[in-house]
């Protein structure tokens, strides 16, 4: 999503925190929500995967403290017209020059101690407007190298520099599947469409930068990059370990201490037969080479965290065969070690 976007975004609404909410709340409203709209957990659903997306964008703006600050102070000129002034002594009062641009009275924005006004104007009217690059407003005035006025009265006669265009911010949110597998995804960018391929194994929170496909470069620099924030969801049954991926398989007593071979499900789909060792304890993990998140680089393992599944219910049969094994067990204490250590 791009800054000129941002004018009917309310990121905060999306979220359902209040503007002066602190990270942690912002962090919690995304989770829960995330997990509310989860495509895993509306499958077909459209407007399920809508409200997903918009979620990880809100999310991806409010979490970055660079970029809530930028999208405060662009609401704040959408809603009831905004004044600008320099916020310091010797700065230009821009409220003259911006007052026909936006309705009357409103809120006045001082962007104080020499706030860079280029960066917070330059994704509303784009590179190569009168403000991209200018920054200094209430520290120091124009700096004609940055803001390309060669020979203006602003710097005198200096030489314009060539000047990297500002780097472009988007995020896009996909599913746990897509992350692993890699997928296409349809952007829009400045308003228009971009087609972005994301590999395989990327991560959450993971940043893919395309190089010079950011905003124009100032006086013959090269153009900036596109970055963008990759959000993705959890999966029911799959957790991400590193380049590993987990899974907790539940099994029987039974077949914990006698042993057995049991099927496991991948994520593609398909399945894997692990042997069970006998005498395996719960919270053993169980390794499966090869079967993991694999990128262009590595490919990682399918570990498997066993859990013994302790039963509820039990008839009068099994309650007597039950107190009938651990009769011969009498003399065998699992805590005798235990007890023995923590009195040394």
């Amino acid at each position: 999503m791009s800054e000129q976007e941002w004018f009917n975004k309310d990121f905060y609404k999306v979220l359902g925190v209040s503007k002066d909410a602190d990270d942690a709340a912002i962090k919690k409203a995304y989770r829960k929500l995330a997990r509310t709209w989860h495509p895993d957990k509306n499958p077909g659903d459209e407007k399920a995967e809508t409200r997903f997306k918009e979620i990880g964008e809100a999310y991806s703006v409010l979490s970055n403290k660079e970029q809530r600050r930028k999208y405060d102070a662009i609401r704040s000129m959408a809603s009831g017209g905004a004044r600008f002034s320099a916020g310091g002594a010797g700065g230009p009062d821009l409220s003259d020059l911006f007052g026909g641009a936006f309705t009357g009275g409103g809120t006045r924005v001082n962007f104080g101690g020499g706030a860079d006004f280029g960066d917070i104007l330059g994704g509303l009217f784009g590179a190569g407007q009168p403000f991209a690059g200018a920054q200094g407003f209430g520290g120091g005035g124009f700096d004609a190298g940055r803001s390309g006025f060669a020979g203006s009265p602003f710097g005198g006669a200096q030489t314009p520099r060539p000047r990297k265009g500002e780097d472009r911010h988007a995020s896009t949110s996909i599913t746990f599947r897509e992350a692993l597998a890699g997928t296409e995804v349809i952007m829009s960018i400045d308003g228009s469409k971009q087609k972005v391929r994301l590999p395989k194994g990327v991560k959450d929170g993971q940043k893919i930068r395309l190089r010079k496909k950011g905003r124009p470069g100032v006086n013959g620099g090269a153009p900036g990059d596109l970055v963008i924030t990759i959000h993705v969801g959890t999966h029911p049954v799959f957790t991400r370990d590193h380049d590993n991926l987990r899974i907790v398989l539940p099994v029987t007593f039974a077949e914990a201490t006698l042993g057995a071979k049991i099927e496991v499900p991948l994520l593609d789909g398909s399945s894997v037969t692990v042997k069970v060792p006998a005498g395996t304890q719960s919270g053993a993990v169980l390794r499966v080479r090869g079967r993991g998140v694999e990128t262009s680089k590595t490919k990682g393992d399918l570990l498997i965290e066993v859990r013994v599944a302790v039963p509820k219910d039990l008839s009068d049969t099994q309650k007597a065969a039950l107190e009938g094994f651990i009769a011969t067990l009498e003399d065998s204490d699992p805590r005798a070690e235990l007890l023995a250590k923590a009195k040394a």
